[in-house]
């Protein structure tokens, strides 16, 4: 992931107002390690049920706000994250709803999917199995995990956008 600065993390909010923007408590950006993420995920010391990613869709910067489900999926059972799709404890799972952009979200409308509750799939993809003569290499599997991440991060950020 290219890196990005608060300016930008700022300005890419497509389902948040400008001043609902500027008021985002950004993480700690000096901590990154922006060449093993593809988006940058944290949730709101705060506000424990808002979340916000952002990613790179081309050269522009998109951001999502997300709120977190206030009930949790049954515990003792697994659940598996849309984005990375690697599966968890369901109490690692939570749906998180993201307000649709513009007219749609003030009206109420929302789009949701189950992310890892910390928002860390980039972490995650990164734990590879041992290497098997069954499985490919671990770098092809690594670029196998983060191309499908970063396919269903944009695929749920035109949801977001789509005005329909």
């Amino acid at each position: 992931m290219k890196p990005l600065n608060s300016d930008q993390i700022r300005a890419s909010f497509v389902n948040a107002s400008h001043g609902e923007s500027e008021r985002i408590p950004l993480p700690g950006l000096h901590e990154v390690i922006w060449e093993d993420r593809e988006y940058l995920g944290w949730r709101d010391p705060q506000a424990q049920q808002r979340g916000y990613v952002v990613f790179w869709k081309g050269d522009e910067a998109v951001g999502l706000v997300l709120r977190a489900g206030e009930r949790a999926l049954r515990s003792g059972i697994p659940a598996m994250c849309s984005l990375c799709r690697i599966t968890q404890p369901s109490d690692q799972v939570t749906l998180f709803s993201a307000p649709k952009a513009g007219q749609a979200g003030r009206d109420g409308n929302t789009v949701g999917t189950y992310i890892c509750a910390d928002l860390s799939c980039s972490h995650l993809i990164r734990i590879l199995p041992p290497a098997s003569d069954m499985q490919p290499s671990p770098a092809e599997m690594l670029a196998s995990r983060a191309e499908g991440l970063l396919a269903r991060i944009d695929a749920f950020s035109s949801d977001v956008m789509r005005s329909a």
